[in-house]
């Protein structure tokens, strides 16, 4: 029989495999577009210029004005933190496993990684509670908040950055080594380079992962309505508790605000996925783009 001509047996078999994947593409797409256009329709009524530039401090609960300001500066400062902290322990971490990785350190390294991706957040939470505020003494912050996102963002970074860095044509190390380029410097100036629109994808999933957690930040920042600067001293906003604590109360007014808020959070995982992706094409080599 000739290839070129498939039997109508094997068409149908084509046809019914192209309608279940079809199929299947729907039923996931629907929920995330159906959350993602509730968001925007309950949230866009109070999302404007004023919601984005005041803080809820002297704002009663019932009265319309007011804002998330105070919980956007400490939400971009707290993952801001655990971003500085998670990104080079990531790579460290990443490049030892794929490039020197061999023993049992290393086997104890991905058993820790592989643990830590199911760890639940109220854990990482309970544990920055129990070591950094009980057992040393600190007092609640925005940096504590901080230490339990990176708790939570660094099994994901490691992992993706691991994945990607494996993904890279062993040629290209050997090419490296060929010319005499030492094993560091081919890591730093060939290995790195070539992984990067992977590695700041993975970085980016970290992000995401940590940018809505409510529980640690419960936990280790505490509630505040007022602006605070400052992240390592005194309680400090959040946007997921702010949304958590608007969408406690009864009042229509603050639930509307909650909805804005959550839409905020949304807006500023899609505007942080897209300036990775624009760092990433810009730091990637030239026959990548």
């Amino acid at each position: 029989m000739s290839l070129s001509h498939p039997s109508p047996v094997r068409k149908a078999k084509n046809s019914a495999a192209y309608v279940l994947v079809v199929l299947a593409f729907v039923v996931a797409i629907i929920p995330l577009v159906s959350i993602l256009w509730t968001v925007i329709v309950k949230g866009a009524k109070d999302f404007n210029g004023e919601f984005l530039s005041h803080s809820m401090r002297n704002v009663a609960e019932q009265d319309p004005n007011g804002g998330a300001y105070h919980a956007i500066l400490g939400t971009l400062e707290q993952v801001g933190i655990a971003v500085v902290i998670t990104v080079p322990l990531s790579l460290m971490a990443a490049i030892f496993l794929v490039e020197y990785g061999r023993g049992r350190l290393a086997q104890w390294v991905t058993f820790f990684v592989d643990v830590m991706m199911g760890l639940p957040s109220i854990v990482a939470g309970l544990f920055v509670l129990s070591f950094w505020i009980l057992g040393l003494g600190f007092k609640v912050s925005g940096f504590a908040a901080s230490l339990a996102l990176t708790i939570l963002m660094l099994p994901i970074a490691i992992r993706s950055t691991e994945e990607m860095l494996k993904l890279v044509s062993p040629a290209l190390r050997e090419a490296s080594y060929a010319l005499g380029v030492p094993k560091w410097r081919t890591i730093t100036k060939v290995v790195l380079p070539t992984a990067l629109p992977g590695i700041v994808t993975g970085m980016m999933l970290g992000v995401a992962r940590i940018l809505g957690e409510t529980a640690p930040v419960l936990l280790l920042v505490g509630v505040s309505e007022s602006i605070n600067p400052n992240p390592f001293a005194n309680p400090q906003g959040s946007l997921p508790l702010f949304v958590f604590s608007e969408a406690q109360n009864s009042l229509q007014t603050a639930i509307n605000r909650g909805w804005a808020a959550a839409l905020t959070l949304i807006i500023l995982v899609m505007l942080l996925n897209l300036i990775a992706r624009l760092i990433a094409w810009w730091k990637a080599p030239a026959a990548a783009r």
